[in-house]
C-alpha cells in the first residue's frame, strides 16, 4: 500500500486554462517512466484549479518523484502557465485502493 503522497495545486494564468490541462495530460507520459510512482492523478476543480495527486510506496520514491522531470517541467514553464507557483504538499496515506500488481 502506498504510504506516501503529494497534492498539488495549481491556479493557470488568465487564458492558460487549456494549455495547462494539456500540460497535465502530456505529464501522465513522464510520470510512465518512474516505476516508484504507484498512483498519478491530474485533475481540473474548475475553470482555472487544476491538481495532481500521486502516491508511492516509499519516501525513496515520493523524493525521486519531486526530482524528477514533472518537477522540471512545472519549473520549466511554470511562469508561462502559473498565476502563482504551485502548491506541492506532501501527504501521509492512510488508505487506498489500488489494482493488484
Amino acid at each position: 500500500m502506498p504510504a506516501y503522497g503529494f497534492f498539488v495545486e495549481f491556479e493557470a494564468r488568465e487564458g492558460k486554462e487549456a494549455d495547462v490541462a494539456e500540460f497535465l495530460v502530456a505529464a501522465k507520459s513522464l510520470v510512465d517512466a518512474e516505476p516508484g510512482t504507484l498512483a498519478w492523478f491530474g485533475f481540473r476543480l474548475g475553470p482555472s484549479s487544476f491538481r495532481i495527486f500521486d502516491a508511492f510506496e516509499t519516501e525513496e520514491d515520493r523524493e525521486a518523484h519531486l526530482q524528477g522531470e514533472v518537477r522540471k517541467q512545472i519549473e520549466l514553464r511554470g511562469e508561462e502557465l502559473f498565476a502563482v507557483p504551485p502548491k506541492i504538499t506532501p501527504v501521509g496515506v492512510l488508505a487506498a485502493k489500488l489494482p493488484a500488481r
